[in-house]
């Protein structure tokens, strides 16, 4: 699974669009088997602004959800240590 979080960081376009998409978050999905999956938290100017990054990241976007508001119930919890 380790790998696969530092491939998503190192796919991850420094800045080129910067005044379009802020990453805020990912989430890594631990889907069975192996295999994993990622759940990403973008702030952007519109859903192409989303596509287009990911396509710079040869990353795959199949599915765009507008958040409609968020309720923070206590803050993440820390990373366990490797």
């Amino acid at each position: 699974m380790a790998m696969d979080i530092e491939r998503i960081y190192a796919a991850l376009p420094a800045a080129p669009m910067a005044d379009e998409v802020r990453w805020i978050r990912s989430y890594v999905l631990d889907e069975g088997g192996g295999s994993v999956g990622t759940v990403c938290i973008y702030e952007a100017t519109s859903e192409d602004a989303i596509r287009k990054h990911a396509a710079l990241a040869d990353l795959p976007v199949d599915e765009i959800i507008p958040i409609a508001d968020t309720v923070l119930v206590r803050p993440d919890p820390a990373t366990a240590p490797a």
